[in-house]
Parts: structure tokens; sequence; C-alpha cells
């Protein structure tokens, strides 16, 4: 089993866009699979992201899609660094190992 395609599920105009797009692109680059990516689509996140305790969902999203049809999120939640920063090099290693996680 392995990953088919990279979902991301996002709005340009929101602060951690380019950040979630730089993770997109690289684990694209390092597993040769496609990115799709959605514009604000809420109801592929309802059925598919995470949601909170309202049972909503936010944006951005990244997720896997692997070769079966089955999709998962890899990452929701941009992790920040000492200064409190988004840390895209962090989400990178956080959605590999969730994809590592899910094909072994």
């Amino acid at each position: 089993m392995k990953a088919k395609k990279l979902i991301l599920v996002t709005s340009e105009s929101h602060p951690n866009h380019k950040g979630f797009m730089s993770v997109a692109q690289a684990i694209s680059k390092e597993l040769g699979v496609e990115i799709e990516t959605r514009s604000e689509d809420y109801a592929f996140l309802s059925d598919y992201g995470e949601k909170d305790e309202f049972g909503m969902s936010w944006l951005p999203q990244l997720l896997v899609q692997l070769e079966d049809g089955r999709i998962y999120p890899i990452l929701t939640q941009m992790p920040l660094n000492k200064e409190l920063k988004p840390d895209p090099e962090a989400g990178k290693e956080e959605a590999f190992n969730k994809i590592k996680n899910l094909v072994s």
C-alpha cells in the first residue's frame, strides 16, 4: 500500500496557506505523487478532515489518499517553533511520519 496523491484543502488568503503549500510540495516531490488543491472545500473536510468539538472543520488541512482510495488527514495544525511561529519543517516531518504509519 502506498500514497496515491496529496489533497490540500486551503484558502489563498489564510496566513498558513504558504506553509501548508510548501509542506505539500516537499512531500509530493519526495514521494512522487501529485497534489490536488481544493479551495475552501468544507464539504470534503466534513467527510475526511479533522473537526473541532462542535463538528466544524477548518482550513488549511493536508490529507493523503492511498492506493485503495482511503483518505486520511496528515497535517491539520502547523506546529510552532520556539518563537511560536509556524514551523513548516516540523509540519513536513509530522506529515511524513503519519504517511509512513499508514502505508507500513
